[in-house]
């Protein structure tokens, strides 16, 4: 028996659990409140995906005449060849037999429906991406064709990583959502809702609280929650998470709570806590809530009376995975890219290095919300002690921190101690593209295990940006890109179109920008997105400002996303397809000689950028000079060194020889021996391990207490090569 069962519902990602359930149980373990977690949405699919399973659905798809296209008729045709081969898929996805990547990538092994139909255009890319990656390619594929087979024939609400999601998009009325959970059960409700009763029988929780981070959980989460009510009236229920931080804040509909209990808002630590207790303590009558929606007389009410303040960062405690299935979770990678493998392929321990976000003033984003305004970051040291407890616990050594944007100053702390403890891991983050990540920051945290990171570009339009606040430039942006490329970390960019005043010709300029920045190299990922208003964001709070005319409607239910109008007049839709197409093929390296005109059906403007203009970013000067409280760190190791003389015109000097090893080359330099010697005593102390980094005005103030001009040795030719080979000034 637990007091409380933690569940997220289907379906979220297939590689990784969706963190917050984890970080929940972290903080319960702090306060002694036991807990169970499931991932309902890996265990709905491993069921689902599984030769038992397809073939009741190819069954129950015969008897009921569902099968009409022709897809789904060769789908039907093939399924002896699909139920011999869907256990082993499963399996290799799930790392489990990486031998079969051989029979997966042998011409005419798989069953092939609509979904191979693209794979003329891509089966190219895996050349660099190796045997395996290419089998998990086929394999997605593979099971995107079941997918649309479960789609058409058994459930139309299905997807890998959403379900119903359409019924929780600005649903500002519950109406819609409460009459489909009148219906019937569908075939993939009876699977969730016999996991369900099984976890409930074994655990026997007295509170069960769902974390429904998106619009594709929040169905699920519903039928659930209906399901428990009617079954187990003894239990009762919560709901938090993304979905309530954004969209649930004006509940008004007493309907939710014939499925509902409690719905808390924001940080969820306290409020959980306080919900564990009114549960547990019935004798009470007078219990606390904090930022706590419930039912009251009848009536929908929200409490916030508790006088306690929320957790700092450093006392909730460590995520904890334990309960999850994490040797079960699903590898699959969709397209051929890198970077968007990251977020399907492999599993990641999650963690975030702040709460809410250090820039806090983009226009398009929620700021007025706390899980954005409340910045607070978590000390370095402590988030390299969470690193590796989790790394004990789950096995795994990868991260992806999914702050808001991480802070260069805290990543830098984070790269330093991680190296300090020789620490092996591979890490990836969201970022703002700022200038704090120089070149040499960017080779620090490549060197402590960073892969990747993502960032927003957004509207790639200088007075776009500064319209956003996003306190950035296209100019920046490029040299930060460049900054991380050339120390081999990827980059995606994420890129939007329609934001309020766009005009058509900052749109295709825009796209002109895009097509630079990958031609020169400097990203390798992207991504284009519409802009959505939301509610909570400055040009939600204020639309006026900003050209646009909401939609306002009745709110009961939900409230994010605002249907608007753009007094510009301009339909930013026609530009979604045009806008994908290219970067699809930038990002494969290809179309950069295409016109812009040839990747629209409908006529645009000639872009008014220099062809030039990413590169002349990139060449621009950069102010060289150093504050002297910059910190000089030495990643090399120390050198050997040998003593030479050198003899000109007669005169002899001895000069000291030093040779660096790295993992790839060998690097000599020579200075006088003096110098060399001064040189070497400071490279044992600017090691990493060393408890206080030394600053540059305390390094030039010892050089000149022995030499002359530091400016001169500082910038002298063997400088500038120790500087390439891991001298860095943070």
């Amino acid at each position: 028996m637990k007091d409380i069962l933690l569940i997220t519902p289907p379906f979220t990602q297939l590689n990784t659990p969706y963190p917050a359930t984890a970080y929940l149980k972290g903080f319960l373990n702090t306060k002694n409140i036991s807990s169970f977690q499931i991932d309902l949405g890996i265990e709905v699919i491993l069921d689902l995906f599984s030769k038992n399973q397809f073939e009741k659905i190819f069954q129950y798809a015969y008897e009921n005449n569902t099968i009409t296209s022709e897809n789904c008729q060769r789908i039907y045709a093939l399924k002896r060849v699909y139920l011999n081969t869907i256990n082993p898929i499963i399996a290799f996805l799930q790392d489990k037999n990486p031998t079969f990547a051989r029979q997966i990538c042998t011409d005419g092994f798989l069953p092939e429906a609509s979904r191979f139909q693209e794979l003329d255009e891509l089966d190219w890319a895996f050349g660099e991406m190796g045997l395996q990656d290419k089998a998990k390619h086929l394999a997605t594929l593979y099971l995107e064709d079941l997918s649309d087979f479960i789609v058409e024939c058994i459930d139309a609400n299905f997807g890998f990583s959403r379900y119903a999601e359409r019924l929780g998009r600005s649903a500002n009325s519950f109406d819609e959502l409460y009459e489909k959970l009148q219906e019937e059960l569908t075939y993939i409700d009876q699977l969730t809702i016999a996991i369900i009763e099984n976890h409930i029988k074994t655990i026997q929780p007295k509170l069960v609280c769902f974390s429904i981070p998106f619009p594709g959980n929040l169905y699920s989460g519903f039928r659930c929650a209906q399901y428990i009510k009617k079954h187990y009236p003894a239990i009762k229920i919560g709901m938090g998470g993304g979905f309530a931080n954004t969209e649930l804040r004006s509940l008004a509909d007493k309907r939710v709570f014939e499925f509902f209990d409690y719905i808390t808002l924001d940080d969820g630590e306290l409020p959980i806590e306080l919900v564990v207790k009114a549960v547990t303590n019935e004798t009470a009558s007078d219990h606390e809530y904090k930022r706590t929606f419930l039912l009251e007389n009848g009536e929908v009410t929200y409490l916030n009376t508790a006088k306690q303040a929320d957790y700092k960062q450093s006392d909730v405690g460590t995520p904890d995975y334990t309960d999850l299935l994490l040797d079960q979770y699903i590898s699959v990678i969709e397209i051929a890219n890198p970077m968007h493998s990251l977020w399907s392929d492999g599993r990641w321990n999650k963690l975030t290095m702040a709460h809410g976000c250090y820039w806090g003033k983009c226009t398009f984003c929620d700021i007025s919300l706390d899980y954005i305004k409340i910045y607070e970051p978590v000390a370095a040291k402590l988030l390299v002690d969470r690193m590796e407890t989790l790394i004990t616990q789950t096995g795994e050594n990868g991260f992806h921190f999914v702050d808001e944007a991480a802070p260069p100053s805290l990543m830098k702390a984070l790269a330093i101690e991680i190296l300090k403890r020789n620490l092996i891991v591979t890490w990836w983050t969201n970022i703002r593209f700022e200038k704090n990540f120089t070149t040499d920051l960017c080779k620090l945290l490549k060197a402590s295990g960073c892969i990747a990171v993502s960032g927003g570009l957004e509207v790639a339009s200088d007075r776009l940006l500064k319209l956003i606040d996003k306190g950035v430039t296209v100019a920046q942006v490029a040299q930060v890109t460049r900054n991380f490329t050339e120390a081999n970390i990827m980059v995606h960019s994420y890129l939007m179109y329609g934001y309020p005043t766009q005009t058509v010709q900052e749109t295709v300029d825009s796209l002109e920008m895009v097509r630079q920045l990958f031609e020169i190299g400097v990203l390798q990922s992207g991504f284009w997105h519409q802009f959505a208003l939301t509610a909570h964001s400055p040009v939600g709070i204020n639309p006026s400002e900003y050209g646009i005319i909401p939609d306002i409607k009745e709110i009961t239910f939900a409230n994010n996303d605002i249907d608007f109008t753009d007094t510009t007049g301009i339909d930013h839709t026609q530009f979604s397809y045009g806008l994908k197409k290219s970067l699809f093929n930038y990002m494969h390296g290809i179309g950069f000689e295409t016109a812009l005109q040839e990747w629209f059906d409908f006529k645009i403007p000639k872009s008014q950028i220099a062809k030039n203009f990413i590169e002349n970013c990139l060449e621009t000067q950069v102010d060289l000079s150093t504050k002297a409280s910059a910190k000089i760190l030495w990643l090399g190791s120390l050198p050997q060194l040998e003593v030479t003389t050198k003899t000109k015109r007669g005169q002899s000097w001895e000069l000291l020889k030093m040779t660096f090893h790295d993992r790839k080359k060998v690097t000599t330099i020579s200075l006088e021996k003096e110098t060399g010697e001064w040189l070497y005593q400071q490279l044992e102390k600017l090691q990493v391990q060393e408890e206080r980094l030394i600053s540059f005005g305390a390094l030039k103030n010892d050089f000149e207490i022995h030499f002359e001009n530091f400016e001169l040795f500082w910038f002298s030719k063997p400088l500038q090569t120790l500087k390439e080979t891991g001298l860095l000034t943070l």
